[in-house]
């Protein structure tokens, strides 16, 4: 995001971000499924038909970001300053680590020490997806790797 828009983790820009997600998902043959808001930049997971498929839904999941974010700003003007990179998940490890990156993603950065139970109130949980996944990777393909489990 360019500076102007400001830190994207707060309750507001969560909500209409939240929204933005919520009413993309479907269009363009993609959904988001999980999702993080970093300060200055979103992690998303999302399934999508196709590569064309995605950059298209991505182009408009892009334009309701900004519309929602300079709306709550009061502001006009460009909101992204850079185009999304997409990896493509091709097995439950992949997925696993992808996961664990979204949802963990905050805690790596936060200057203090962060509590293992803490789950980042900005983050969709595994539990809690924005979307139901479609596909077995996202349903529970992921699982056979999945990093919360108690060792022993």
């Amino acid at each position: 995001m360019v500076p102007a828009v400001g830190n994207l983790r707060t309750s507001a820009r969560l909500a209409v971000i939240k929204q933005a997600l919520h009413d993309a998902s479907g269009h363009f043959g993609m959904q988001v499924v999980h999702f993080s808001l970093q300060a200055n930049h979103l992690h998303l997971v999302v399934e999508a038909e196709s590569a064309r498929e995605l950059s298209r839904a991505m182009k408009g999941l892009a334009v309701r970001v900004a519309v929602a974010l300079n709306r709550l700003a009061k502001r006009r003007g460009t909101v992204f300053a850079d185009r999304y990179f997409a990896r493509v998940l091709e097995s439950p490890r992949a997925v696993a680590h992808a996961l664990r990156y979204v949802f963990e993603n905050y805690r790596h950065h936060a200057r203090g020490a962060v509590a293992w139970s803490w789950r980042d109130p900005y983050a969709s949980s595994a539990q809690v997806p924005l979307r139901q996944p479609a596909v077995w990777l996202l349903r529970v393909g992921w699982k056979i790797h999945d990093w919360r489990k108690p060792e022993g």
